[in-house]
């Protein structure tokens, strides 16, 4: 009598993790992640706003950096832990689509993560959760159109009034707040030389030791710091009859 013997063969263990990496998962995982992003939005949360507090912060060179920037403040943290690591990108990616209000995105990433924290320990369902903030997205943004400031494209000088407004309201936070009124006008002046697409790298910032603050000015073109060692600004022409010297 003929056996047949069949060996089946164990399908290979397909490793995605590096070795010695830590993986969990489920809602106490998820509870987890969000207390580690309210550690770190209440490292920011204190510079928010005209009276927010400036950071020092000391990395391991020793080098010492004063911010109230949320991006710069969380770039400088280093934080390693990989749920608290999505605010930073979103931070960054506020920085670089708007160009301001990092602080303010971090918070209200954080506090929606913070109100879903006790419906997760209820049992409810995190799809439940993320459709209920899809529903109140769409009403939010139906009731920001009803309150917002119309800009009448026929009068320039409204328009103009309006954009050195917002210019001022960013500025209030940083260190040229007491200065904000000669800067909003100064970053009005420079946004209107561009075209309609607006390409900001166009706008150079050059820093110049000395002098004060309003001596800062906008030039309609290109402007160097440092003059060229190859350029001379002041000459006397002399003419030498070498035959007369002989």
């Amino acid at each position: 009598r003929a056996v047949q013997t069949v060996t089946m063969l164990q399908p290979a263990r397909i490793i995605l993790l590096k070795e010695g990496t830590d993986s969990s998962q489920g809602v106490p995982q998820i509870i987890s992640n969000i207390t580690a992003c309210e550690a770190v939005s209440d490292a920011v949360r204190s510079t928010l706003g005209p009276r927010g507090m400036d950071k020092l912060i000391i990395d391991d060179k020793g080098k010492a950096t004063i911010s109230n920037d949320g991006a710069t403040i969380l770039k400088l943290l280093d934080i390693v832990h990989p749920a608290a690591r999505t605010l930073v990108d979103i931070a960054r990616a506020q920085d670089a689509e708007v160009g301001d209000g990092t602080t303010s995105v971090t918070l209200l990433a954080t506090e929606f993560l913070k109100q879903a924290k006790p419906f997760l320990e209820e049992g409810v369902h995190p799809s439940v959760i993320i459709r209920a903030y899809h529903l109140g997205e769409k009403m939010a943004l139906k009731r920001l159109e009803t309150i917002a400031c119309r800009i009448k494209q026929e009068d320039p000088n409204e328009q103009r009034a309006l954009l050195e407004k917002c210019a001022s309201t960013a500025l209030s936070s940083k260190l040229v707040a007491g200065h904000k009124h000669f800067f909003s006008k100064l970053v009005v002046d420079a946004v209107s030389l561009l075209d309609s697409y607006l390409p900001l790298k166009m706008i150079g910032i050059k820093k110049v030791s000395g002098g004060a603050l309003e001596d800062s000015m906008l030039i309609a073109g290109v402007a160097f710091k440092k003059l060229s060692a190859m350029l001379v600004l002041k000459c006397n022409l002399s003419v030498i009859n070498l035959q007369k010297l002989h």
